[in-house]
């Protein structure tokens, strides 16, 4: 049976995208691969009445709501490809048929890219850190550094020291400019020259930063802007327009997160520079408003 819409990603932004499209009656289908971005961290903060809780018990709470309207349906694994035009779109699945479709919605978010530094992807998400306002309150303050990965890292830095005493590590970076080297000072930063050779194990849980020249400096956590990098490759096949941001290439979406491609629709990080939780899930409620006005006003209602 043709689905209304088919969600490729089941994270907060394709979850809430599913809300909508559920409790309008429509029947929807959220395939998902079980490898959200924020797994690993083992809290999440900030989220209103879920604050501590982690990321995966969230969303476990949301799918079993959902899986009580009678129209929603789950796909475990991952969507290969998707080709088609509005009304009449088809998504292969592994070792599945094709579904057909008559909108998508893209929620499949983006991977985080780090700096190739010895020490530094496997404490991803627990003392090497990218969000200060999602885990910068748990650190309690004291030594924090900032690794420069490009040009809005000393906005960043700047950004870190409400949490901190801040060292920015500029790695090999282009120095601020005379704005930013101001911004910096105000705000009490300082700039470690210098390339990064590795993240190490200090006294006390401290990270030790070691640099190229043989010094190191001790921080209770590192933050780090990494690369983003869209997942799969459906958004591309179906040629949906890119729009570069500050972290990297995102979906251009127009106000109710439609893409340059009829019938195609995208929400969460793969379609905004930045957010958490609170922000993704929001897109994913405006994407699923958009998507079911756009099947209403259609020829086929």
């Amino acid at each position: 049976m043709q689905q209304d819409a088919i969600i490729i990603g089941g994270g907060f932004a394709g979850l809430s995208a599913a809300y909508i499209l559920a409790r309008a009656r429509r029947r929807v289908t959220i395939i998902d691969s079980g490898t959200p971005r924020n797994r690993f961290a083992a809290h999440s903060h900030g989220v209103l009445a879920h604050d501590g809780k982690s990321g995966g018990e969230i969303l476990a709470e949301a799918r079993a709501q959902l899986a009580a309207y009678p129209t929603v349906t789950f796909i475990e694994g991952e969507a290969l490809a998707a080709e088609g035009v509005i009304d009449d779109f088809h998504v292969r699945i592994a070792r599945q048929d094709s579904i057909a479709t008559r909108r998508l919605l893209l929620a499949g978010g983006v991977e985080d890219r780090l700096p190739d530094i010895p020490g530094l992807k496997e404490r991803w998400g627990k003392t090497v850190l990218h969000c200060p306002y999602c885990h910068g309150y748990e650190i309690g303050g004291g030594p924090l550094g900032v690794l420069a990965t490009h040009p809005m890292s000393a906005h960043q830095a700047a950004v870190v020291a409400d949490w901190g005493t801040v060292t920015l590590f500029t790695n090999g970076m282009p120095e601020p400019d005379e704005a930013a080297f101001a911004l910096l000072e105000r705000r009490k930063v300082s700039l470690q020259a210098g390339l990064v050779s590795a993240i190490e194990t200090g006294k006390d849980n401290m990270l030790r930063v070691r640099l190229a020249n043989g010094r190191s400096v001790e921080v209770k956590a590192l933050f780090v802007g990494p690369d983003l990098h869209i997942r799969g490759t459906i958004a591309d096949t179906l040629g949906c327009a890119l729009e570069e941001s500050a972290a990297g290439k995102i979906l251009a979406t127009d106000a109710m997160k439609a893409t340059s491609i009829a019938g195609v629709y995208a929400a969460g990080d793969i379609a905004r520079a930045f957010g958490n939780i609170t922000l993704v899930s929001a897109d994913g409620v405006t994407a699923g408003l958009g998507l079911h006005q756009s099947l209403m006003f259609s020829a086929r209602s």
